[in-house]
């Protein structure tokens, strides 16, 4: 039997009644490259390490584990389900077949928009790290006006969305090569970080066990401000799930993406916790506030660390996972498009599903994702704070898109109808015995963290009301508009579209 024969018998893509049209040819290192590009510690952790460090101290750290724990718990069931189904636009397929055709919706809108205004987010990274590169990457202005950052991060962000739109319309191949370099790149860069942090250390292991007097006199003491700072590690670890996303365009899906997945929370948990851990011990004064500051943080330490040129190079790498990352959240945001589209589940559903016969590749999600994600950066000019707040209620949204997942699958758990039985049976990943327990952990941690996320506080979300309250009024505003337009029209017409269905009659090859 032939590969391409091989792949479409065992893609899982027959159980929803979709016809092969994408482009498979993603191997195993470029599904892993996926999910550690969406995860991206190079982005993350250095993006958000000033607010964790600034909120409470060193022992905020504590809380990179405990996102593990979690967010490994949701990993393990999501395995289980790329064992079975690997296909685009993972999460809403997955929540409409545990849960109903309501539930799919809801989950794959909020990850759509979630994915959408993340895409807008990451790009924003660039203004953090290439002025420090160049002063000539300061376009607009000289640095000293009130705007000039943030318009500044702007005209890079877009720049950059250019790039990742156009990579995505070429087709899956280069973007897979493209992220497979960077996210080889990005790797490398890691662990060299780590090391030679390592080899800094000015101080031991015990400065994590202190709370530096942080939360004395104040409301939930210690344990309040660490709630808060760890939302600097529960805003990085997600997206592992693009590499089951990417399912449709991998070689041998079913056995790739489950250990793809795997591979990447736990390789982003240990070099990322490297980097974090060593910073903190390696960095002159712990008391610097230029550690606990936006324009500082990681990238100040590296600086400081670091002899002045290696330092650059570094920073040079650090631009490099930001790029892949960006182009990472695109690819998964036009997956999961395009698998609603497939299904007429959004508006111009047969223009967005639409598959270019040259590059096989969905090219008009690609250009209006892009499109829409440039148009949102514009309000950070003059309202960073509220894109702030748009960001964190991103994470929210992805956080409770995985949590539809998780209880309809918990359900039908429980009701014994899962696993299937070819599973362990055909040598696919199962959690076995161990996954009633699994899976429990992975629901009260995501309902958990999403009240953690979600939870009123002027110091994360700041004033007025409506965006101290604003994961539950945006939230509510974005879900509530997607659920009219989907009781009003969508759910009547909802239904694979004859360009994508299966045919009904098998042919000869």
């Amino acid at each position: 039997m032939s590969t391409s024969a091989t792949n479409k018998s065992d893609s899982g893509m027959e159980h929803f009644g979709y016809r092969e049209s994408l482009d498979r040819s993603i191997g195993a290192f470029g599904s892993f490259a996926a999910g550690v590009s969406y995860i991206s510690i190079l982005t993350g952790t250095f993006q958000l390490f000033y607010f964790g460090f600034g909120t409470a101290g060193p022992a905020y750290l504590w809380s990179w584990p405990m996102v593990l724990v979690g967010q490994l718990a949701v990993a393990l069931c999501f395995m289980e389900l790329a064992a079975k189904y690997p296909i685009a636009g993972s999460v809403y397929n997955w929540s409409k077949l545990l849960g109903s055709a309501a539930v799919g919706w809801s989950s794959g809108w909020l990850m759509l928009t979630a994915s959408i205004v993340s895409l807008a987010a990451v790009v924003l990274a660039l203004q953090l790290n290439l002025p420090r590169l160049w002063s000539g990457f300061q376009i607009v202005g000289d640095g000293s006006g009130a705007h000039d950052f943030a318009a500044n991060a702007v005209v890079l962000g877009t720049c950059l969305i250019a790039l990742t739109t156009l990579i995505n319309a070429l087709g899956v191949r280069l973007m897979a090569i493209i992220n497979s370099a960077g996210v080889f790149i990005e790797l490398i860069a890691a662990c060299l970080i780590a090391v030679i942090l390592a080899a800094h250390t000015t101080r031991g292991p015990e400065v994590f066990f202190s709370t530096q007097g942080i939360g004395l006199g104040k409301d939930g003491g210690y344990l309040g401000a660490f709630l808060i700072a760890s939302l600097a590690s529960g805003y990085v670890m997600y997206g592992f799930d693009t590499a089951s996303s990417l399912g449709e365009e991998t070689l041998e899906p079913r056995r790739t993406a489950p250990r793809a997945i795997l591979r990447a929370i736990l390789a982003s948990f240990v070099i990322g916790g490297a980097i974090l851990v060593f910073a903190v011990l390696s960095v002159p004064h712990l008391d610097d506030p230029k550690i606990s500051s936006s324009d500082g943080g990681l990238q100040y330490i590296v600086e400081q660390v670091m002899w002045g040129p290696l330092a650059k190079v570094f920073l040079v790498c650090i631009v490099v996972a930001v790029s892949v990352c960006a182009l990472a959240v695109h690819t998964a945001a036009i997956r999961l498009a395009f698998a609603m589209a497939r299904d007429n589940a959004l508006p111009f559903g047969e223009r967005l599903a639409r598959v270019n016969a040259k590059t096989q590749t969905p090219i008009v999600p690609a250009v209006v994702i892009g499109a829409i994600a440039a148009l949102i950066l514009v309000i950070n000019i003059g309202q960073p704070k509220i894109f702030t707040v748009l960001t964190s209620i991103a994470v929210i949204m992805i956080y409770l898109a995985y949590l539809m997942v998780t209880a309809p699958m918990l359900k039908k758990r429980l009701q014994g109808q899962w696993p299937p039985p070819d599973l362990a049976a055909g040598g696919y990943f199962s959690m076995g015995r161990w996954g009633l327990a699994v899976n429990i952990l992975a629901v009260v941690w995501g309902i958990g963290m999403a009240l953690n996320l979600a939870w009123p506080r002027e110091s994360v979300y700041g004033l007025p009301w409506y965006n101290t309250w604003g994961a539950f009024v945006y939230i509510a505003v974005i879900l509530g508009t997607g659920l009219l337009w989907f009781a009003l029209k969508g759910r009547h017409h909802i239904g694979t579209l004859a360009a994508h269905a299966m045919p009904t009659e098998s042919t000869p090859d």
